[in-house]
């Protein structure tokens, strides 16, 4: 049968203008969520009960579509342009770097310019130069070329060596060409490094000398002389050492006193010892035998070993004291050794 109104059959119904308006909410919703991170917005939060805040309006939402319904609305845009403004009186103003703004300037380069090297030696200082010789018949009117020294480590084209630096010319509209000189100080004074640009030759000089190097050999180095503590103070110059004193002479011997013995490593120049005079003491009297003749040892017990041809006998005579008279004999001490003393 044929109906004029309503649905199709099996379609659910018509939609009611509610359930239009929701489901276009969501698709918004769906829509904002791909554009706009709520996890990036300060002012976006979710409380206990589920439902979501603006903490810049104070506002309740039930779900994010709504929330992001009040982010476009007035209200919220009149807060954040009130916040701002409140921002902005309150930071306190900072002077703002100038920028020179430098124009880069665009021309068609030509190519290189023509150029002269001249390796140059002085004799009498034995100093090593170069004069460089730049040609620029193109150049353009009122400029003149200029020239820098440029380090290894500055350049990108080559790889990075300390023993080199460069000489760089430029003129417009010529290309910047270098030169790879020795990383040696030059010497700057005035009658060795000048440059000159002849106008009407279109050609730019420079000429340089090189430092020479004190040779290895006349580098002596700096003795320090430590101070009372030990530590010498770095820019104060150090205390003059005193002069070395002669020690003083020995005292002269006494009246009578024998002459002092010689050293002991030549005994063979020793002096004979003085004679016994009745000045000094009397020797001490030789042992006595009044108690009979000396006990003789025992022998050894029996056996074998060092001791098995041991003879008793009588005990040796005693030996008195070195330089004292024994039975009308005076013994004296014999000489040291050669070596003894040394």
């Amino acid at each position: 049968m044929d109906r004029d109104w309503g649905s199709k059959p099996g379609s659910g119904g018509a939609a009611s203008a509610q359930n239009e308006a929701i489901d276009r909410r969501e698709r918004l919703r769906r829509l904002a969520l791909e554009t706009i991170d709520l996890a990036k917005d300060p002012y976006f939060m979710r409380n206990h009960l589920g439902s979501y805040e603006c903490k810049l309006c104070l506002t309740l939402h039930n779900n994010e579509g709504n929330y992001l319904a009040h982010t476009q609305g007035k209200r919220h845009q009149t807060n954040l342009a009130k916040r701002a403004a409140r921002e902005a009186k309150d930071a306190p103003t900072q002077p703002q770097p100038h920028k020179r703004k430098v124009a880069l300037r665009k021309s068609v380069k030509i190519g290189r310019p023509g150029y002269r090297v001249t390796k140059q030696y002085d004799s009498e200082t034995k100093q090593r130069s170069l004069l460089f010789q730049i040609e620029y018949p193109e150049i353009e009117d009122n400029t003149k070329p200029r020239h820098r020294f440029m380090s290894s480590f500055e350049q990108r084209v080559q790889a990075c060596d300390k023993r080199y630096q460069y000489l760089l010319f430029h003129a417009e509209p010529y290309e910047i060409i270098a030169f790879k000189v020795p990383s040696t100080e030059i010497d700057k004074s005035t009658p060795k490094f000048f440059s000159h640009w002849d106008p009407d030759l279109k050609m730019f000089t420079l000429q340089l000398y090189f430092k020479t190097k004190p040779p290895e050999s006349s580098k002596v180095p700096a003795t320090s002389v430590p101070s009372a503590n030990g530590t010498a103070t770095p820019g104060v110059p150090p205390r003059p050492l005193p002069p070395l004193q002669a020690p003083p002479p020995p005292p002269p011997p006494p009246q009578g006193a024998p002459p002092p013995p010689n050293p002991v490593g030549n005994p063979s120049a020793r002096a004979p010892p003085p004679p016994i005079g009745a000045s000094q003491p009397p020797p001490p009297p030789p042992p006595s035998t009044a108690n009979g003749p000396p006990r003789p040892i025992p022998p050894p017990m029996a056996g074998t070993g060092a001791m098995a041809s041991f003879t008793p006998g009588l005990r040796p005579p005693m030996q008195s004291f070195m330089g004292q008279q024994i039975q009308n004999q005076v013994h004296f001490p014999p000489p040291l050794p050669p070596n003894m003393g040394q």
